[in-house]
């Protein structure tokens, strides 16, 4: 084997520092224009982004990721796990509890992943002061799957995450842009597409948001109880199931999530994202202020859905469980709805979505418990 570049040396002593603070896996990234510029264009242009407008800016930085630090050369690309396929069954709910997506179960990824970036980076600048660093996780418009696509962690599967071949698809990406050039060393390979003729994460949706590579966000059940500001079409809230923020469905069905029992993980999931709490009390949420929802959410990522969000996402949910609560429950959480829908100070959101729920769950003929909510009187 040859003797490793320069680049290459420097390469694998940045990826071992990378998993000398805690990355389950980490790689370096070219950063050339990205090779599906045209693909993004054509998803934004047909507003499959929904609401999240922020998406649709800086369309030319997305696609050219070197813009970002100027005379940048690649980046440092790292993985955290937040959960592994040990994590990838979850026990069944009991009726009156809202299932929460496993990467935000725990503390919140943005500050735990940036907090190590930049102590790397700041160890980084001491030692090439003639250089220029930039880290981000989420904070800046990079293409990140493409880039740790790149970085041979892995490849960007049919429901459009980064899967690694070995550690699965619960991962948080993030990384160090630089203007030193880095390469990786040899024995890290770009990883090819392992989905194959698979199709589980498409038949598993569902809301049938996916199609091979393409995610509709506004199909998507984590799109809408996290990022969605407006009221939820009764067609798709009839499918949201028991998921009251984010879901996991298309990752729990990937045999690349399954568990193998008898075989050790390579790497275990980050203990900072262990399940603090795994769902919530519907009940509790419809009856919450605004200082519970704080209270709730302290240190974890969940405080991007606001109050009248969740309030509406449980409405919901307990619409779709209601069958299955017992006699007790149903009269518990009717009393709770009827008291969001004539709360005053709860958001329009909130208000709506109990009245909708009231109306959904009360009907007369029996039929699907979710339609139209102006097919009829509301319920006392």
């Amino acid at each position: 084997m040859p003797e490793p570049t320069p680049q290459q040396q420097l390469g694998q002593s940045l990826i071992k520092r990378a998993k000398a603070f805690g990355f389950a896996c980490a790689g370096i990234a070219s950063l050339e224009p990205i090779e599906h510029a045209d693909e993004l264009d054509a998803w934004l242009d047909a507003g499959m982004h929904g609401e999240m407008g922020y998406l649709d800016q800086h369309r030319d930085l997305k696609a050219n990721p070197g813009r970002i630090v100027e005379g940048a050369r690649c980046a440092l690309v790292v993985g955290d796990l937040y959960a592994s396929r040990d994590d990838n069954i979850d026990h069944p709910l009991e009726p009156g509890t809202g299932r929460i997506a496993r990467y935000a179960r725990g503390r919140d990824y943005h500050k735990h992943i940036k907090k190590r970036l930049v102590r790397l980076l700041l160890e980084l600048q001491e030692e090439h002061p003639e250089a220029e660093f930039k880290a981000f996780v989420d904070t800046a418009p990079l293409p990140e799957r493409e880039l740790a696509a790149r970085a041979g962690i892995g490849w960007v599967g049919k429901h459009t995450l980064i899967i690694h071949p070995q550690l699965g698809s619960y991962m948080f990406l993030g990384g160090i842009m630089m203007t030193l050039e880095a390469e990786n060393p040899a024995e890290i390979e770009w990883v090819a597409d392992h989905c194959g003729t698979c199709t589980r994460c498409i038949d598993a949706c569902p809301t049938d948001a996916i199609t091979p590579h393409r995610v509709d966000a506004r199909r998507c059940i984590s799109y809408l109880t996290i990022e969605h500001r407006s009221p939820i079409e009764p067609a798709l809230a009839s499918k949201m199931g028991d998921w009251v923020y984010g879901c996991d469905i298309c990752q729990e069905v990937c045999p690349h999530n399954s568990p193998k029992p008898g075989q050790l993980l390579d790497e275990p999931a980050n203990p900072a994202y262990g399940s603090e709490r795994s769902s919530f009390d519907l009940l509790e949420v419809l009856g919450w202020t605004e200082d519970d929802r704080r209270e709730a959410f302290v240190g974890s990522a969940m405080k991007r859905a606001k109050l009248e969000m969740m309030q509406r996402n449980a409405a919901v949910v307990v619409c779709n469980q209601f069958p299955r609560m017992d006699h007790e429950m149903q009269r518990r959480a009717t009393e709770r709805l009827k008291g969001l829908r004539e709360d005053a100070q709860a958001g329009l959101l909130a208000r709506d979505a109990a009245r909708d729920a009231l109306l959904s769950i009360h009907q007369p003929d029996g039929g699907d418990h979710q339609h139209d909510a102006h097919a009829g009187g509301e319920p006392d």
